[in-house]
């Protein structure tokens, strides 16, 4: 009789404090289009946001989600290669011109691109929240690039 209501007693006090996972905003301001440098990958972002973001030459701006696309490890920016390297297994993404297109490796497809704007006080703003695929013609949509 008492085993039962303690059973019961406990299970209701557990449920006035359930498990909550708390998940960070999916949109976030990453600086002024000036703090970025042309035909460079800026990896401010990678580890807190897991964000490339890129000003091209011609000074448009891309943002890659840093997750690989074959099983979510995060890839690495090689500089001297002009690749995105993820250490996992090998997949290798090509740097400029075509960002993120997958070329070895076996991640099946490329990496996301993410919406990045210009937010009302004149910085860039990204929003995760929003992804483009390379293989459904999304990285054509006026979010996936920024052009200032």
């Amino acid at each position: 009789f008492f085993g039962f209501f303690s059973i019961m007693l406990i299970g209701t006090l557990r449920a006035m404090f359930p498990r909550v996972i708390y998940e960070k905003p999916p949109v976030f301001k990453a600086g002024f289009p000036n703090d970025f440098v042309p035909g460079a990958v800026s990896e401010k972002f990678k580890d807190e946001e897991r964000v490339w973001i890129i000003r091209q030459v011609d000074g448009s701006f891309i943002s890659l989600l840093a997750i690989c696309t074959h099983l979510g490890c995060t890839p690495r920016w090689l500089a001297a290669e002009n690749k995105f390297k993820c250490p996992c297994h090998g997949s290798g993404f090509r740097g400029t011109p075509t960002w993120g297109v997958h070329f070895e490796g076996p991640a099946p497809r490329p990496l996301e691109r993410v919406a990045i704007h210009l937010a009302a006080d004149g910085q860039i703003e990204i929003d995760k929240s929003k992804k483009y695929l390379w293989e459904k013609g999304q990285w054509e949509s006026p979010e996936a690039t920024l052009k200032v």
